[in-house]
């Protein structure tokens, strides 16, 4: 006899784990995650790890506020005092000089304060005191937001898959879903290569891998993987875990960076990677100029790591939609199938809210935050989200 869930969730990243965890605490008394590999091993082992509140999509700071009050809050939240999501909480800042990106970036902070959010304007001198080892000469509007941080991607999603499998969720690895069981326009279940297993309600947070949705469906999924690099780069002075994650709209790149321990910066760009002609987490080559190039980006606003060595480097992998953001809900012309992806690198930091709303739709009841803004049928209204400092950049 095959056997029957209430939903089954495809993909066991970090927003699979939150949506699984958070169907069952809503009332799924049967759920079976799938993966094709191992918990968190796909492209949530790439994450970064930064979390924020400062989008210049408004939608995105909703589900942001909501998904740091998670954060800060993780082993209450999840019922269990040994879980953890590695938070380390230093702040965020984010600097413009003058120029296109400085009238966004103030209509972004003011959008932030409007809704409550703990940010101030800082001057040159006390960026300076804040982030001691960076420079901000060509500074014309500074922003800090002390309420922000990074944490650690891997150890929130399996803290979330424990929480989930003490509520008596299904997981399975190294199971790959073969397509979709629809009958009359409704999905029955799903053929993997373990078996069929039966559900109407089947989720799909499959990242990277969310292009075979097409293939199962017929419905056209605007989705490319897209790679990028991550340095860790070794200077000469500590960037401490108390120094805050810093975005620097005014490098060519705009960079991200934050501490990686001791006197090492994890840093990468925010702008468009390299595209990839199929999913893949494999690690890929970082060209030696490309390191100069970032290196050279760093050094101009961190003096002291003109002199830095690199110390590691990987890559990660985005699953970018037209506008650079998320879509979450329902699939049209499926009825039961729900998706969650296109979260273009900012997946990890909306995750805690996304597997809310995502199990709240699923299970037929009120979300949180508007699906609408996400929805799929938004690439032929017209109706996108796109950020205001352009494509490839913080949405």
């Amino acid at each position: 006899m095959m056997q029957s869930f209430d939903a089954i969730v495809i993909g066991a990243g970090v927003i699979g784990a939150s949506t699984a965890y958070h169907l069952a605490a809503l009332g799924a008394s049967s759920v079976l995650v799938l993966d094709r590999g191992m918990i968190g091993n796909g492209t949530t082992s790439q994450s970064s790890g930064i979390l924020r509140t400062h989008y210049s999509v408004p939608e995105n700071i909703d589900l942001a506020l909501k998904s740091w009050s998670v954060f800060t809050n993780f082993a209450e939240y999840l019922g269990d005092e040994e879980a953890s999501c590695g938070l380390v909480k230093c702040g965020y800042m984010i600097t413009a000089p003058e120029g296109d990106r400085l009238s966004p970036l103030r209509e972004s902070i003011e959008h932030q304060r409007s809704l409550g959010i703990e940010v101030r304007l800082v001057d040159q001198k006390e960026a300076q005191e804040i982030l001691p080892i960076a420079q901000f000469n060509d500074a014309a509007l500074t922003g800090f937001e002390p309420e922000a941080g990074f944490a650690d991607a891997y150890m929130t999603t399996t803290s979330f898959i424990k929480a989930a499998r003490r509520r008596g969720v299904t997981v399975r690895e190294n199971t790959n879903v073969i397509r979709l069981l629809i009958e009359g326009g409704k999905v029955t279940g799903v053929e993997t290569d373990a078996g069929i297993f039966l559900s109407n309600t089947v989720i799909s947070t499959q990242n990277i891998w969310a292009s075979e949705i097409q293939g199962w469906t017929g419905v056209s999924i605007p989705l490319k993987p897209e790679r990028h690099a991550v340095l860790s780069l070794e200077g000469p002075k500590p960037y401490t875990y108390s120094m805050p994650v810093f975005k620097d709209l005014g490098s060519p790149g705009m960079l991200y960076c934050r501490s990686y321990g001791g006197n090492q910066m994890l840093v990468s760009e925010g702008v468009v990677g390299d595209a990839l002609n199929v999913p893949d987490t494999t690690q890929g080559d970082i060209p030696l100029d490309y390191i100069l190039d970032v290196g050279a980006q760093v050094a101009e606003r961190f003096p002291s790591f003109e002199t830095a060595g690199l110390a590691s480097s990987w890559t990660g992998v985005y699953d970018v939609t037209p506008d650079w953001n998320p879509v979450i809900g329902p699939l049209p012309g499926v009825e039961g199938l729900f998706v969650g992806f296109g979260f273009s690198g900012h997946g990890f930091k909306l995750s805690p809210a996304v597997g809310k709303i995502l199990a709240q739709a699923a299970l037929g009841k009120p979300t949180d935050v508007s699906l609408l803004p996400y929805s799929f049928e938004r690439f032929a209204s017209g109706a996108l989200l796109v950020g205001k400092y352009g494509m490839g950049a913080v949405s």
